[in-house]
């Protein structure tokens, strides 16, 4: 199974995730959220295998949504469309740690969904 590790090396919960995995000996390729930011269409093709709303995408505790405002344009009908290019835009904004397998895509770090998952 090949897993793609997207985070963001300072996050504490990316580093609890990483440590999650390399202590269930997953392997996985790691790529930094920030220096390579995902782009509209992956956000796209991830949100669509996960089966998640876009809003989980969302870094909703990060300063950059708040600054942004992101909340307030997205309950004023922003369409799926600008959304994935605003998140594109910047990966701070992204919801981190993100896990894509073939099978799935996982947003956040929730062990019981890892395990699920990956185990």
């Amino acid at each position: 199974m090949s897993v793609l590790f997207v985070e963001y090396p300072k996050c504490t919960t990316c580093k609890k995730a990483k440590k999650w995995l390399d202590e269930h000996g997953v392997e996985y390729v790691d790529r930094h959220i920030v220096e390579d930011n995902p782009t509209a269409a992956e956000l796209k093709e991830w949100r669509e295998r996960s089966g998640l709303p876009l809003r989980r995408f969302f870094n909703t505790s990060g300063m950059k949504y708040r600054e942004l405002g992101i909340k307030a344009k997205l309950d004023a009908g922003m369409t799926d469309e600008e959304a994935y290019e605003l998140l594109a835009t910047d990966g701070m904004l992204v919801k981190r740690p993100i896990v894509v397998t073939d099978a799935t895509v996982l947003t956040g770090f929730k062990e019981a969904a890892w395990e699920d998952a990956l185990l």
